[in-house]
């Protein structure tokens, strides 16, 4: 959104000269990017590029953007092939860039353009695909969901870490912790040491982990118990990394750090004689992210996998369990009735136990 909100800085004055709102202050932008996830501001500021650049060779203002603007801009995306796909825009991904354009206006203190012509032409561009024969086209109607990290999977990936190194040990603590709270990638960099807390008593073995949940604004503190493998027990991962932080002299601070090619502690980067990144060594949110996709390259498991992957695994291995929905949703920080949750759940064949005529006495 950084992007986003330069662009409005620079051009709203010109665009926009009969707005009466104040331009937002520094202070005010600041809080604006702070409340949306880096790789949405990311993604926003990539698509609100786009749609200006389409604008300015229609010779149509963009700051503030008029409906029909959007509503056309809409219409070219569900027309036009991208260059590297050679089809047109996913209706997620339209329904990111409208979103980037409502974003960009209310981080500019302009009145957001009224969306309701572009949303029926998104409408009517779902139900085309959807209803199609083709099923590139059925499928292409969909969001583009990435594969779910059960636990068979999840053995698959650690098993390819070497275990006896710091990284190894992080590496496994991270992946086998992100599918025991269902954590997304941003909210495992954002851990602290102090975030994790080992009970061992009579009611309590295990870890409570304490988790900032961006979407939903809350804290939550997930309670992870001793897994029956060894090798895949979250409790006995995060002990063991732990311990190899100590070793380091770390015992507070960011709870998964950098670690460069010699094993250790990675020391704060610097350009220029200046610190760049977390001085901390914090690991950042695509490097969390890259352990995935290479933990999944490494053991030559074919698929989509991604950081969300252990988020999908978890509600998929709890739900395949007979876990309630809501005892799922509330552990991995999803609101009670949240729809984004169902479409976690994994559809099975129909043959099997699920099947609803089962025992119904027909």
């Amino acid at each position: 959104m950084t992007e986003i909100v330069r662009a409005s800085d620079s051009t709203a004055a010109e665009i926009a000269p009969t707005a009466t709102r104040r331009p937002l202050s520094a202070a005010a932008r600041a809080a604006v990017q702070a409340g949306i996830p880096e790789s949405t501001r990311r993604a926003y500021s990539a698509d609100f590029q786009q749609f200006s650049e389409w604008c300015a060779m229609e010779h149509l203002p963009y700051l503030p953007a008029d409906p029909e603007t959007v509503t056309e801009y809409v219409t070219h995306l569900t027309t036009t092939p991208r260059p590297r796909t050679g089809r047109p825009y996913s209706p997620s991904s339209i329904e990111r860039a409208i979103a980037s354009i409502r974003t960009a206006h209310k981080a500019a203190a302009l009145t957001p353009p009224e969306t309701k012509g572009a949303r029926k032409v998104l409408a009517g561009y779902k139900a085309t695909l959807s209803e199609s024969d083709d099923d590139t086209d059925r499928r292409h109607a969909q969001a583009n969901r990435v594969n779910a990290a059960v636990p068979a999977v999840l053995r698959k990936f650690v098993a390819t870490f070497d275990r006896a190194t710091l990284k190894g040990k992080r590496d496994a603590a991270l992946l086998l912790l992100a599918h025991a709270v269902a954590g997304r990638a941003s909210e495992l960099a954002a851990l602290n040491i102090s975030s994790v807390t080992f009970y061992d008593d009579d009611k309590r073995r295990g870890m409570a982990v304490k988790v900032y949940r961006k979407k939903i604004k809350r804290w939550t503190e997930p309670k992870v118990m001793y897994g029956s493998d060894p090798a895949t027990c979250p409790v006995r991962a995060m002990q063991t990394y732990l311990k190899a932080l100590a070793e380091e002299e770390r015992t507070e601070g960011p709870l998964f750090v950098r670690v460069n090619r010699h094993g250790r502690i990675a020391p704060p980067m610097t350009r220029n004689g200046k610190t760049i990144g977390d001085p901390t060594g914090r690991m950042t949110t695509d490097a969390a992210s890259d352990i995935v996709e290479l933990a999944a390259a490494a053991a030559e498991v074919d698929g989509r996998w991604r950081s969300h992957s252990m988020r999908r695994g978890f509600v998929t291995a709890a739900r395949a369990a007979g876990k309630d929905l809501v005892d799922i949703g509330r552990h991995g920080g999803w609101a009670d009735g949240s729809k984004a949750l169902l479409a976690y759940i994994e559809e099975d064949d129909g043959w099997g136990e699920n099947n609803p005529l089962i025992g119904i006495g027909l």
